[in-house]
């Protein structure tokens, strides 16, 4: 569970800020982290099950309330709504409501996403576009609701989730890594477009983040199988998992915490980086250093 303290400088003070996924992960944690700066949230999640051969434990609404109730202990006004990022008018109704409620909107943290591994050979039609129409589409649906109201607002900050894995090739991941390839693409392109409306647009990458999304079974096996290793369907390949991760990763970790990725966050939707657009922005302990420059 977060921590509910007050942040030192508060400098999001009187912001309002949408974050997609908050039920959990890097959304809550970030959400926790934008209010103790100040702002007020309104949290977006489908909490409910959304790829049926995702090996991945979907959030539910307990989760999205859970993070309210973190928000809302630390003394900011919290606005949860459950929505599919692939509708996009129920996308367009989350904002008119946010503007509606809570005045405007300054800052978006487009974060959801899902993943699943299928062998490309093997890979049923349903399994590519899910993941596409989630990932890389539901961002693009996500920008294009809520940023006319950040225009609106005379100017503000994006934030998009991709993913190291978007920065190179992943075995039996080339649905998630083509989408997260993808989001870095449409950052770059945002940030062309609404930089003449004080917007900055820029893309977090995270490594491998200790939530349900790499902790579960089928990661286990992917990581003992790229180590030449048979998983044994047991517990014991989490254990092995770790060690092979650990191995590979400069900082030593097997899996980073998700309030260790929320500061970056933090800073980006801050007017300390008002400089800062089309950029991404790398928490992989130390992974990153395997990627060309």
């Amino acid at each position: 569970m977060s921590k509910v303290t007050t942040g030192p400088n508060e400098c999001l003070r009187g912001k309002v800020a949408v974050v997609t996924g908050a039920a959990r992960g890097i959304g809550r944690a970030t959400a926790v982290a934008f209010a103790r700066e100040g702002a007020d949230i309104v949290g977006l999640d489908i909490c409910k099950p959304v790829d049926p051969r995702s090996g991945v434990k979907p959030s539910i609404p307990e989760d999205l309330e859970e993070t309210g109730r973190l928000v809302r202990a630390i003394g900011r006004r919290w606005l949860g709504i459950k929505v599919d990022q692939r509708d996009m008018a129920a996308l367009r109704a989350a904002a008119a409501q946010t503007e509606r409620e809570f005045g405007g909107i300054d800052i978006l943290f487009a974060n959801a996403g899902i993943q699943s591994f299928h062998p490309l050979l093997e890979m049923e039609d349903a399994d590519w576009h899910i993941t596409i129409d989630v990932n890389l589409t539901g961002t693009a649906n996500a920008l294009r609701a809520f940023a006319p109201y950040i225009v609106k607002r005379g100017g503000g900050r994006i934030i998009m989730t991709s993913s190291t894995q978007g920065q190179h090739g992943t075995k039996y991941g080339a649905a998630y890594s083509a989408a997260k390839s993808g989001i870095i693409g449409l950052m770059k392109s945002a940030a062309l477009e609404l930089g003449p409306n004080k917007i900055t647009v820029n893309a977090l990458i995270p490594g491998l983040i200790d939530t349900p999304l790499t902790r579960h079974e089928e990661r286990y096996a992917q990581v003992l199988q790229d180590g030449g290793r048979t998983p044994e369907g047991s517990s014991a390949d989490e254990e092995a998992a770790r060690k092979i991760l650990t191995s590979k990763t400069p900082l030593g970790v097997p899996w980073i915490e998700p309030e260790d990725v929320a500061p970056v966050v933090v800073f980006l939707a801050s007017d300390a980086a008002r400089m800062v657009s089309g950029a991404t922005y790398d928490v992989t302990g130390g992974d990153s250093a395997h990627n060309t420059a």
